[in-house]
């Protein structure tokens, strides 16, 4: 029962459906920090996104998403003042790894920005060109697409890449790799 002698619709055990953190109030508006902390709760996967040929770079992310299954198409947002925004926007065709939980060292080494720049940054790195984009497709995902770059849009510092799937193509089973309070995580192979 409420204070007013109303029943209350609130499931048993629950105090609110937004607690405020550690008592105190909730935040009056979002700030860029506050953003990152909230957002550090969402479970995401993590890919490797390529470009080839004359621009080649890779770049680890987690702000990837499919779009549309008819016809097929995904998003990614990229940074205005990352490479790969440059090398995209040049080349207008991209790849994409999506890594498995044993690749956490390879997602590490493409976000680490001290690494060398251009077709260097790929020696070592096990992959092959894909057939329609020639963008390195990194052995061991879980799964590979090539894209070609449909539309672009501007969102604040960053840029909303959607691409038109060209090739997708499914790799052997495996745990995923996913990105949670601010760690990669493994997800936990199914049961069975």
């Amino acid at each position: 029962m409420t204070d007013n002698g109303h029943t209350s619709h609130r499931p048993a055990g629950r105090t609110s459906l937004l607690p405020a953190p550690n008592g105190s109030a909730l935040p009056a508006e979002a700030t860029p920090a506050s953003l990152r902390e909230v957002m550090s709760r969402f479970a995401t996967g993590v890919v490797v996104i390529t470009v080839g040929g004359e621009h080649i770079h890779g770049m680890t992310a987690n702000a990837f998403s499919s779009v549309s299954l008819d016809p097929p198409s995904v998003l990614c947002c990229i940074a205005h003042n990352a490479v790969m925004h440059g090398a995209i926007t040049k080349a207008r065709r991209f790849a994409v790894s999506i890594l498995g939980a044993e690749q956490e060292e390879t997602a590490r080494f493409f976000a680490d920005k001290a690494r060398p720049l251009g077709p260097e940054q790929f020696d070592g790195v096990d992959w092959l060109p894909g057939a329609h984009t020639r963008a390195p497709l990194l052995s061991g995902a879980l799964a590979w697409l090539e894209c070609e770059l449909a539309e672009a849009y501007e969102s604040g510092d960053h840029s909303i890449f959607t691409g038109s799937v060209l090739n997708s193509v499914r790799g052997p089973g495996g745990s995923g790799l996913l990105f949670f309070e601010g760690k990669f995580q493994r997800l936990a192979p199914p049961a069975g």
